[in-house]
């Protein structure tokens, strides 16, 4: 994937521009390839990223056993069928099993998957094992509320809709209870 990524692709955004009926090569048009291929990059730039590198050595022997949430952690993304933004707010929980995260560590793994191509439902599973895998916790909930470009710009065109997904994993499906608080936790003070 790295070697396709060093490959430019200026020439291309031309091209598409001039099938668009533009001129290329006008004043206001003339370095948006350049432009284009910058801003791609920098949005899908989590192809270069790792958790692991994300995380680094941000993981640390605790005792502590209550539940842990970031909340609102801003996300945007690039929905993969239509190359459009989608942009929200994901809720990262879990619950150690001796072992706890530097708290930013949460926001760079969504970080990760969302600069990425991406579905939210991909992305929303892709946090969760994530995070599973890095602490090995009694259970993880995520929860993603976004809003897509590539439903409201075109298509339906509902300005409104937000979509939300979840992941739960270990004791947030095993038990009720867990599960409750968490979304309890993550909806508290928001008006919606």
């Amino acid at each position: 994937m790295k070697a396709a990524r060093t490959q430019p692709f200026q020439a291309q955004v031309r091209h598409i521009l001039g099938c668009l009926g533009e001129d290329p090569e006008r004043q206001g048009l003339a370095k948006t390839p350049e432009r284009v291929e910058a801003a791609l990059r920098w949005l899908t730039r989590g192809y270069e990223l790792s958790v692991m590198d994300a995380v680094g050595d941000a993981v640390f022997t605790e005792s502590h056993n209550s539940m842990i949430l970031v909340r609102d952690i801003e996300l945007y993304s690039l929905c993969e069928h239509h190359i459009l933004p989608f942009f929200g707010r994901a809720h990262v929980a879990y619950i150690p099993d001796g072992r706890i995260v530097g708290l930013s560590k949460l926001p760079r793994i969504v970080e990760v998957f969302a600069r990425r191509l991406q579905v939210q439902e991909r992305l929303t599973d892709q946090i969760a094992d994530a995070v599973m895998e890095v602490l090995s916790p009694h259970g993880v909930g995520v929860l993603i509320e976004a809003v897509h470009l590539c439903m409201a710009m075109r298509g339906v065109e509902k300005q409104n809709s937000r979509t939300v997904t979840s992941a739960v994993r270990g004791i947030f499906r095993s038990d009720i209870r867990t599960r409750e608080e968490f979304l309890r936790l993550v909806h508290a003070g928001n008006p919606r």
